[in-house]
């Protein structure tokens, strides 16, 4: 097992990183009077017995989403936290995440407001909730308007990364992981950044000897990034790099037609078109990120898109500030 430390002070946690963690979930919860797992039905039908097993007699509730952008919303939140309180949980309680990015981000967000808050435990499942969404302690929920514009800073108390659990997901979840992962090479470390741009095959394939470096390493430059801007007052708006047209693309599409991560990756892909016309960075390296998302096979044509819907739905992002659309370039 591999252990990367997230240093906020009282808030400090460790993102635990190894194979077959799941099994060991006890050592990370059992000091709560009681659990609420919140998961969604692709997750359960998988793993939910596995959960169950390891609870042992662990006393605990589940909550089962629909799976999807569509459940992380306000309408979810208001099924799930009357159903808290209805099986008693208290402030001496907690949440378990048990699932990818809505998942997380629902899990996190009703943590953070039950009883003005709870602790809660984050089981991420997806190659991108490993690598991104589920440290930070980011939450929140979509409106029509614009992603993630409804939400709380709430830390986890862990990160539990059971890297056997990525061994059931399609290609298309794991591309949406690779769209994080290119990011974080691209914000913070160029021998990252080429590694994947070299092992895109290889990623897509989940050797198992190639993912969790990515994932540590991922996991690492995030800690680092977070421990110095915990609520995103400054250095932390890098990890937005691509996210300022992706965001865009995922709302005005009303979060049907592409995952996150391949919205990250078309957004890195403009933001970096848009950068190398700023003169921001060189040419080289323009075509070097260029290539690294084309060769992910994800189509960055955009063309099909309203250009004022996209505006539209970019002036609503969280960067902005004093009316001007913000970009990461």
């Amino acid at each position: 097992m591999e252990t990367v430390r997230v240093e906020l002070g009282d808030n400090s946690y460790n993102i635990d990183i190894g194979e077959g963690l799941l099994a060991n979930i006890r050592d990370y919860v059992g000091n709560w009077d009681k659990l609420i797992i919140i998961t969604d039905r692709n997750i359960d039908s998988l793993y939910g017995n596995a959960m169950e097993n390891a609870l042992g007699g662990v006393p605990h509730c589940k909550y089962v989403l629909n799976p999807g952008e569509e459940s992380k919303s306000m309408e979810t939140v208001t099924r799930v936290l009357p159903y808290m309180l209805e099986n008693r949980l208290t402030r001496d309680s907690a949440v378990v995440g048990f699932g990818g990015g809505v998942v997380g981000d629902v899990a996190g967000f009703c943590a953070s407001v039950y009883m003005r808050g709870i602790s809660f435990v984050q089981v991420p499942t997806t190659l991108l909730a490993q690598v991104d969404s589920s440290v930070g302690g980011k939450t929140g929920v979509n409106l029509p308007q614009a992603k993630n514009s409804i939400g709380t800073f709430h830390q986890p108390g862990a990160v539990v990364i059971d890297t056997d659990l990525l061994r059931s997901l399609a290609v298309r979840e794991i591309l949406s992981g690779v769209g994080e992962i290119v990011k974080y090479g691209i914000i913070a470390d160029y021998h990252l950044f080429r590694h994947v741009k070299d092992n895109i095959p290889a990623i897509i394939r989940w050797e198992s000897a190639v993912i969790p470096p990515l994932i540590k390493r991922c996991c690492e430059i995030k800690a680092e990034i977070v421990g110095k801007d915990e609520r995103e007052a400054g250095a932390r708006k890098v990890l937005n790099c691509g996210h300022t047209v992706g965001h865009a693309l995922e709302s005005v599409s009303e979060y049907h037609k592409y995952t996150h991560g391949e919205a990250v990756l078309i957004g890195l892909y403009h933001e970096t078109r848009l950068a190398g016309r700023m003169g921001l960075i060189t040419t080289e390296y323009e075509q070097e990120i260029v290539e690294c998302i084309l060769s992910t096979g994800v189509s960055v044509d955009i063309g099909q898109c309203s250009l004022d819907r996209l505006v539209e739905a970019m002036a609503h992002d969280k960067k902005n500030k004093r009316g001007r659309i913000s970009f990461i370039l």
